[in-house]
């Protein structure tokens, strides 16, 4: 897995093409997955260095935000 920092909205996660973190939480949003995301931006496509850290965070985009309280 790639040490790319994917908390950084301007984050490049894919540096073979040059994609950036927020444009694949917005294509996400959108309704892309991964290989929709990989055909419109490139990502994936190169070195393929980069597959882990897109799968992780779109996993986590997934995720339903958690606004219970722990007791």
């Amino acid at each position: 897995m790639n040490t790319i920092n994917t908390n950084a909205e301007d984050a490049i996660i894919c540096s073979c093409s040059g994609t950036k973190r927020s444009q694949i939480e917005r294509l996400f949003n959108q309704g892309m997955d991964l290989d929709e995301i990989s055909r419109w931006t490139g990502a994936v496509s190169g070195c393929g260095g980069c597959e882990w850290d897109i799968e992780g965070l779109l996993l986590t985009l997934a995720k339903p935000a958690d606004n219970s309280e722990q007791l």
